[in-house]
């Protein structure tokens, strides 16, 4: 049985290995984020799910996200776990608008393909390589990606709804 590693030993065999691609690190919560080039996505994927030790071979999370207001505000979110190490790190990789084109991961991970889906379905990620990059939960013909920030979260121009209900003042000024 291999020996067990830390998650410092992965932090510095990163390091060590893609300094380059690695524009930052922090820890949210109990994870070691990692914020790094995209293209370099893939290349540092596959170094951890082959490494004899280290072997992140769970996909557990990949999603997309929008921050509007940031220099890129689209960005991937990926994380991976090593079961045999019980060790876990999140990887974020931000682009512009113009240029929302990841490589894929199916190659790496089966499970990729819904998550790559849904992220292209929901905020327009492309998946350079993916074998069948079409909407998963949103209607074909839909023209917008409905999880960006760009839209607004209500319909102002609904007019069977009382603000009054949900604790906000509407019309009448309703004071409990």
């Amino acid at each position: 049985m291999a020996d067990k590693k830390t998650i410092e030993e992965v932090a510095n065999a990163l390091k060590e290995k893609f300094s380059k691609d690695i524009l930052s690190e922090t820890v949210e919560y109990d994870f070691t984020v990692y914020t790094i080039r995209k293209e370099s996505i893939i290349e540092i994927v596959k170094f951890l799910y082959d490494h004899e030790q280290f072997q992140f071979r769970y996909l557990t999370t990949m999603c997309g996200l929008h921050y509007p207001d940031a220099a890129q505000p689209f960005g991937m979110m990926y994380q991976l776990h090593s079961l045999t190490n019980n060790l876990r790190l999140r990887f974020k990789a931000f682009t512009s608008k113009e240029d929302l084109e990841y490589d894929t991961l199916t190659g790496i991970f089966s499970a990729a393909n819904w998550m790559e889906r849904e992220a292209f379905d929901f905020y327009g990620f492309r998946f350079k390589g993916h074998p069948n990059l079409k909407r998963i939960l949103n209607v074909d013909d839909m023209d917008y990606h409905p999880m960006r920030k760009e839209y607004k979260v209500e319909d102002e121009t609904r007019t069977d709804k009382d603000d009054t209900l949900f604790g906000r003042l509407g019309n009448s000024e309703v004071k409990v």
